[in-house]
């Protein structure tokens, strides 16, 4: 079971905070795909991934990083600062 936690607009198109799941996936773009078949909301949520980060238990990485033995999956739009 993995916690995936939605953080901006992308809660805001989800609708949902977080959701835990039971997943195949082996890697993030794995996760994204079975995401996107979830609902319509998450298909939009993620049809533009240029605009969207993620962390693997709170460490920021790369759409392509193992799952392996994460417990939790955070999405959110880039960060800025100033």
């Amino acid at each position: 079971m993995i916690d995936v936690r939605y953080f901006a607009w992308l809660r805001e198109r989800i609708g949902e905070r977080s959701e835990q799941i039971e997943t195949n996936a082996t890697t993030v773009a794995d996760l994204i795909e079975e995401l996107r078949t979830r609902s319509e909301a998450h298909a939009l949520a993620f049809s533009d991934m240029a605009s969207v980060r993620v962390a693997l238990d709170q460490e920021l990485t790369d759409m392509d990083a193992p799952l392996g033995n994460t417990r939790e999956v955070a999405f959110f739009p880039p960060m800025t600062g100033g």
